[in-house]
């Protein structure tokens, strides 16, 4: 399926922002969790700590009353008070014994309601025969029960209390390591992401600038290659139709230079002058049969190369030199051509060398036998411009006669 580029970027974007989300949600939702597990322990932990603080006031009531009892002071009021205190004990403790699942605590509330019914029992007896103080002095006894029931609760409570801090830590620690994780899944995805998508986006982009690059070297050969029918592909294929006509351009614009350096070469030819030319920098760029033959030298040691070179006379760099220096024409410059067989300035031709080892006079008449100069005139040098300096061309004409 070929998606355009627009539809691939807007698809990036939606996996994108879905992953967010995606993390987003699972982040809320273990953030969610763990502020209803601790609601829950909070709550429920609250509601059994209002309980428990009632029931510690119902037990100091049990334990007050009790003691008006046993120093003596029965009388209906008191023994009625502590009944009620007691009903109300064992109602809490029935709260109490529906809210605990634990064994533990539920046993220690049986015993304590134990307790109370027994004392409640004996509270109506003595109800009924309050001048009479039969089964009142058990009163205490039970009452130091409860209490006794009452702190081991108490005890359970502070342990369970440790047990529950440590749960919500653990719940707490349990949420932090699975946000963590949620996290560096995510971060590693985007990361993937991050790599995947901007590079299947790119690449064509990346084909595009190499060929471009090719063709700045001026390598035609190329082609993009890109298969998918959308905006790139329609790019790809429009720059695969210019570099193609760029690549005829070049060929034809080769064939039609091929085409008039031969013409060139062909006139130049038909002159029987030496002629040259050499480029603003000083390169030898053409040079006709006439010019070769005198300086007895082959193309490949002079063409594309600087003038400087020893193949080349002095008097023709001096002259070139002037030239591209003035950006002018030159004309009637003096121009020298020495033999080759002639060594250089300070040095000596080796027959004159060996004529004198001999001893004889000969070595006058061998320097007279070889000629110093081969060729001695004019030239004449004509500027070729260009729209810059540094594309002119200087032809230069070579003439014994002086030009008028």
């Amino acid at each position: 399926m070929n998606l355009s580029l627009k539809r691939r970027v807007e698809i990036s974007f939606i996996v994108t922002i879905m992953l967010v989300l995606s993390i987003s949600a699972l982040v809320f939702n273990y953030l969610d969790s763990l502020n209803k597990e601790i609601e829950q322990i909070t709550v429920k932990s609250n509601r059994v700590s209002s309980e428990i603080d009632n029931l510690r006031i119902s037990a100091i009531s049990i334990l007050k009353y009790q003691r008006k009892i046993l120093s003596g002071s029965t009388d209906k009021q008191t023994v009625d008070r502590l009944k009620e205190r007691c009903e109300t004990f064992s109602s809490q403790l029935q709260t109490l014994d529906a809210i605990y699942d634990a064994p533990e605590v539920k046993i220690v509330i049986i015993q304590m309601l134990t307790y109370v019914d027994s004392l409640m029992a004996i509270l109506n007896k003595a109800s009924l025969f309050y001048r009479d103080t039969v089964g009142i002095s058990s009163v205490g006894d039970l009452a130091d029960k409860i209490l006794e029931s009452f702190s081991e609760f108490q005890k359970i409570q502070y342990d369970r209390s440790v047990e529950r801090d440590i749960q919500i830590k653990s719940i707490i620690k349990k949420t932090k390591q699975n946000m963590m994780i949620v996290l560096i899944i995510g971060f590693f995805v985007s990361i993937i992401l991050g790599l995947i998508i901007p590079g299947k986006i790119a690449l064509p982009f990346k084909k595009i600038k190499d060929a471009i690059r090719e063709l700045q070297d001026c390598n035609f050969d190329v082609s993009i290659y890109y298969n998918q029918d959308d905006e790139i592909g329609e790019i790809s294929h429009e720059m695969n139709k210019m570099i193609y006509g760029l690549k005829q351009f070049e060929e034809l614009r080769t064939n039609r230079i091929t085409v008039e350096n031969r013409k060139f070469d062909a006139l130049a030819n038909l002159v029987r002058r030496p002629v040259l030319v050499a480029d603003a920098e000083g390169k030898l760029r053409y040079m006709n049969n006439k010019l070769y033959s005198l300086l007895q030298v082959q193309s490949e040691d002079v063409i594309d190369k600087a003038m400087t070179n020893k193949a080349i006379p002095q008097s023709i760099i001096d002259c070139y030199e002037m030239a591209i220096k003035r950006r002018s024409k030159i004309e009637n410059a003096e121009i020298v051509i020495k033999s080759k067989k002639q060594e250089n300035v300070d040095g000596e031709n080796p027959l004159t060398h060996s004529a004198k080892a001999a001893g004889d006079d000969t070595s006058e008449i061998i320097e007279k036998a070889l000629p110093e100069i081969i060729y001695e005139g004019y030239a004449n040098v004509i500027p070729i411009r260009g729209k810059e300096s540094s594309l002119d061309y200087y032809l230069m004409v070579l003439s014994t006669e002086v030009f008028v």
